[in-house]
């Protein structure tokens, strides 16, 4: 699912807002994700998950096509934990642990 597809789905359970107030609201949570995981935040979704900044060190890596070897700088990246009520409806009820 892509996000116009995500912002029709709410619009269309909630026929009392306007498709692009459903567009601003989206864009709104998806910024403000953003910008805590940019300030070091950890964002805690109850139910649906947890997202997070890793920091992966500088390390060399490999060119896949010339096989030549290049520096890989230090950087962050995002991470989602799924909370535990996503893990069980993925998985039928069936909890697979931490």
């Amino acid at each position: 699912m892509i996000k116009s597809e995500l912002v029709l789905k709410i619009a269309e359970r909630n026929p009392h807002l306007y498709q692009r107030d459903v567009e601003n609201i989206v864009n709104a949570i998806l910024g403000e994700i953003t910008s805590a995981l940019s300030r070091g935040d950890r964002v805690e979704l109850r139910g649906f998950g947890a997202f997070s900044a890793k920091q992966r060190r500088a390390r060399q890596g490999r060119n896949p096509r010339t096989g030549s070897q290049v520096k890989v700088d230090e950087k962050a990246v995002p991470f989602f934990k799924a909370g535990k009520e996503m893990r069980m409806r993925l998985n039928n009820g069936i909890d697979l642990g931490e």
